[in-house]
């Protein structure tokens, strides 16, 4: 079965690939893997003095539905408030990419990319 366009369009042009400085203490940094498929998910957020992620970029080793994942959770977080992004669901995720269910792991991965990013950027306050 062939991938969605949107799978197809963050794909072939993904947003925020990239890293930030993870020393840097307004970075929060999430570093997560799929031991099934081998996928590997790095996502990053910058946070202003006001707690909203200012910017977010992500490297991610895997395949298309993995790097759509991480595009799509990228644009999501950027412009909300550290705590609300914890609200993100892998299921949106999917949905907006319609996955298939033998990808949906793909999505679960943003979604624990981007609680390792707040959790560490919260451990760095």
């Amino acid at each position: 079965r062939p991938y969605h366009d949107k799978v197809v369009d963050h794909y072939d042009n993904p947003r925020n690939v990239g890293s930030f400085d993870k020393a840097d203490p307004n970075v929060g940094t999430g570093l997560v893997g799929a031991p099934a498929c081998g996928d590997v998910m790095k996502l990053q957020i910058k946070v202003d003095e006001s707690g909203k992620i200012v910017d977010s970029c992500f490297k991610t080793f895997g395949c298309g539905s993995a790097i759509a994942s991480s595009s799509v959770a990228t644009e999501w977080v950027k412009g909300k408030g550290v705590n609300d992004v914890m609200g993100i669901r892998n299921s949106d995720i999917a949905k907006h990419l319609a996955l298939p269910p033998v990808k949906l792991h793909c999505s679960m991965l943003a979604e624990d990319a981007i609680k390792a990013a707040v959790k560490d950027y919260n451990k760095k306050k």
